[in-house]
């Protein structure tokens, strides 16, 4: 299992001091998010002022770009990174797609099938020299011109990682992807139970190997060096929670738990924007099966204990801010 690490910083500014910093402690990947910057610029930022630490993307919006932007993005970011390149691609919900960036929604399955394949099309004409040929049920790329071809590169699988919650998408995962980005409003038993018997079904049908794909959970972490910080991490995970489990997205999640009935609650509270009595719904019961607790000298231990043979890869769900006790996490998960 590796432990990675997220980097959200205010300013793209502070993305390549923070990289530094996570390369020096040990992680063995740091990802960008697309909330409120770029994830490309964040991640050339970090692969120009790193050497040997994996960087990605967690994950970058998928259906606001053309399959060729993806491509000439990742293509560029892996030269940087001398290889290092995980490209993680999600599929946002309906409600941000078309009103948050005016564009249409399509089914998110087949479509996100769609944009791997023709990412995949569109690097091997880069890296063999042959025509562009490319035909689905959402892009048909014919044309690329030897004026637009980067040309090879010396490390051409690049990883593609797809963000999933349902069945359906963590089957498209096993059946076609690198990876799946886990997200964190999960819990131990909706990996066991949905996460990867889907995936199993996807690996079947696409006749490949559980090794063939990584999972990568992102995990709520109450962490601190006393009891009290932790109890106020966990605290501040209340929110968060309930505002994810508005979503009609997680519902399944919720009911698997038999908490259908929280999540009918949170939403018409979200839709009724009466957000301040969101947290409320989430009992203490609810915050146990979604937040690993510890002190920043044990998390890491923890994170081995409860996601051991479901996760390849964990991360914590909190700002990387470059302090010391980081270290101390890496290290305890080392040993």
């Amino acid at each position: 299992m590796d432990m990675d690490v997220e980097i959200s910083a205010d300013s793209p500014a502070d993305i390549g001091a923070l990289s530094k910093r996570a390369e020096q402690y040990g992680f063995d990947c740091l990802w960008v998010n697309e909330t409120k910057h770029d994830p490309f610029v964040q991640l050339a930022l970090a692969a120009a002022e790193t050497k040997s630490i994996k960087v990605g993307t967690s994950i970058a919006l998928a259906f606001t770009r053309s399959p060729t932007t993806l491509a000439y993005a990742a293509w560029d970011l892996q030269r940087l990174s001398s290889g290092r390149l995980i490209l993680g691609l999600g599929s946002q919900v309906k409600g941000h797609i078309e009103r948050r960036f005016g564009m249409k929604w399509e089914p998110p399955v087949p479509k996100m099938r769609d944009v791997v394949l023709a990412i995949r099309s569109v690097w091997e004409s880069w890296q063999t020299g042959r025509p562009l040929d490319y035909r689905g049920r959402f892009f048909k790329l014919d044309l690329m011109t030897p004026f637009f071809n980067p040309g090879p590169v010396e490390s051409p699988r690049i990883p593609i990682y797809i963000a999933g919650v349902n069945g359906l998408m963590c089957r498209l995962v096993g059946e076609l992807a690198d990876g799946l980005h886990v997200h964190p409003l999960h819990t131990v038993r909706y990996l066991r139970e949905v996460v990867h018997p889907a995936l199993a079904r996807g690996l079947e049908r696409g006749k490949r190997k559980r090794e063939d794909v990584s999972v990568a959970a992102s995990v709520f972490a109450a962490v601190g060096d006393t009891q009290k910080e932790i109890r106020n991490v966990r605290e501040a995970y209340r929110g968060q929670i309930a505002f994810y489990a508005s979503t009609r997205t997680y519902r399944g999640l919720m009911e698997l738990h038999g908490w259908g009935d929280v999540s009918d609650r949170l939403h018409g509270l979200s839709v009724r924007g009466e957000w301040g009595k969101m947290a409320g719904e989430v009992t203490d019961d609810i915050l146990d099966e979604f937040v690993v607790e510890g002190r920043w000298d044990e998390i890491g231990r923890e994170l081995k204990s409860r996601y051991g043979g479901l996760a390849d890869r964990v991360r914590l769900y909190l700002p990387f801010d470059g302090a010391e006790r980081w270290r101390d996490a890496v290290a305890a998960f080392r040993a």
